[in-house]
């Protein structure tokens, strides 16, 4: 019931080889390279509703049925998106370091579904411990005939390289990952041709997240009914997902449950909030998703419902907000980080996001202008979907635009008056 994390070690050491056969693991990959067709895996996985882990929550099946392959076509790329980069998210890092042949073999059952000829593991160059036990686990899968030619005694060859990033959030965007990986500036690319025609040096190319492809072995193991009964009746979303709490709680941390669990229980499992204090507001899935309430903590945790209270489920790893912190300080914070992470392509993004950071830190000094939440409110209009190049800028805009909707009164708070009011003569008068 926990295709994630069944192979976890208690003193949470990298699973190796031996015993990540002794778990039945590669199993899948040896049913399914000798007796399935690449088109029946992908019937699998859409059948089994796997949506994308990273962030977007699009269908890795339907994803990898758009896939240019077979006939005449060449065969292109796997490339596992190792990146994670959004801010208060470290669940990939979890299965990179502790579980990396269940990375491997969801790679190679991937692979073989979209006719890839090699993957990348394209991995945040700060994960250096998970960057050591990936190496060693490729070494260990070459040398039992897991990656090569010829896997499990079948037709298929397939090798995978570790490319480690310079350290970058926009190559969280495929096709700026794509750039990357080939030596290019991390600039997204125009859409259409999407990947899947023309991805990493013109080929057909698959990206997708850690956690996406650490789920493919047990699905193709157990089938696609058995990982929509995982979910239960609360999501329309199959199988588990690794949830996690960060920020003032009892006790931070990450779990595999079921797709759909309210935030409250993924609240309750971190021992709720430190020291007593007043839970204020909540991220559900990293910097780039929006502000929710104490009130919507018993919403399910899936993709469709919190984009229906106006948020994105993301990353899934909520990030807690008590009483007594500054949600005018929090925003600034992102925004700081996103207007540097840009990569500069496309103006909104380029100049709207360091225009942000300036007005919001006028504003936590007390120095804001009458006019600046409107200004502010447009902004984030102008860095919304379909006005910039790529995601990045609608994600940077989300939790703006939340909080101005949730916590204006903070925002207002920040305003200067203008000269001669009550409150600036009693400054003034102070000073003297």
């Amino acid at each position: 019931t926990h295709p994630l994390t069944w192979g976890l070690r208690e003193d949470g050491a990298a699973v190796g080889l031996d015993e990540y056969l002794a778990k039945a693991g590669y199993a899948a990959v040896r049913e399914v390279l000798n007796d399935r067709s690449p088109d029946d895996v992908v019937e699998i996985i859409k059948a089994a509703n796997v949506r994308g882990r990273g962030g977007g929550g699009f269908s890795a099946g339907v994803k990898w049925s758009l896939t240019l392959k077979g006939g005449d076509m060449p065969r292109g790329y796997l490339i596992c998106n190792a990146d994670e980069m959004e801010p208060g998210t470290f669940k990939d890092r979890l299965l990179l370091e502790q579980q990396p042949h269940l990375l491997i073999e969801g790679m190679i059952l991937a692979a073989y579904a979209n006719h890839s000829r090699f993957g990348y593991i394209f991995l945040r160059g700060e994960y250096l411990d998970a960057a050591r036990s990936l190496a060693g686990a490729l070494e260990e899968a070459r040398s039992g005939g897991w990656l090569g030619e010829a896997i499990a005694g079948s037709d298929f060859d397939f090798d995978i390289a570790l490319h480690t990033g310079a350290g970058r959030y926009i190559c969280g965007e495929e096709t700026a990952l794509i750039n990357s990986l080939e030596g290019l500036r991390a600039n997204p690319r125009a859409k259409p041709p999407f990947p899947g025609q023309s991805g990493a040096w013109g080929k057909p190319t698959v990206v997708n997240n850690v956690e996406t492809l650490c789920n493919v072995p047990a699905v193709m193991r157990h089938g696609a009914d058995w990982y929509q009964t995982l979910s239960g009746d609360a999501s329309g979303d199959g199988g588990t997902k690794l949830y996690g709490v960060s920020g003032k709680v009892a006790r931070p941390g990450l779990w595999e449950l079921p797709i759909g669990t309210p935030a409250r229980e993924v609240l309750d499992r971190a021992g709720g909030m430190r020291d007593g204090r007043a839970l204020k507001a909540w991220l559900p899935g990293g910097g780039s998703t929006g502000f929710l309430l104490p009130e919507h903590l018993d919403q399910a945790l899936d993709f469709d419902t919190i984009g229906e209270l106006g948020s994105r489920l993301g990353t899934g790893l909520l990030t807690v907000v008590n009483e007594d912190q500054s949600v005018l300080a929090l925003v600034r914070n992102l925004e700081q980080f996103f207007a540097r992470e840009s990569c500069g392509w496309c103006t909104p993004c380029r100049d709207g996001l360091p225009w942000t950071v300036k007005l919001l830190q006028a504003l936590e000094r007390g120095e804001g202008a009458r006019d600046d939440l409107a200004l502010l409110d447009k902004l984030a209009g102008d860095l919304g979907p379909s006005q910039t190049f790529c995601a990045h800028a609608p994600g940077a805009a989300m939790p703006l635009q939340s909080a101005l909707r949730h916590f204006r009164d903070e925002f207002e708070r920040g305003v200067s008056p203008p000269p001669g009011t009550a409150r600036d003569a009693s400054l003034t008068a102070g000073e003297a």
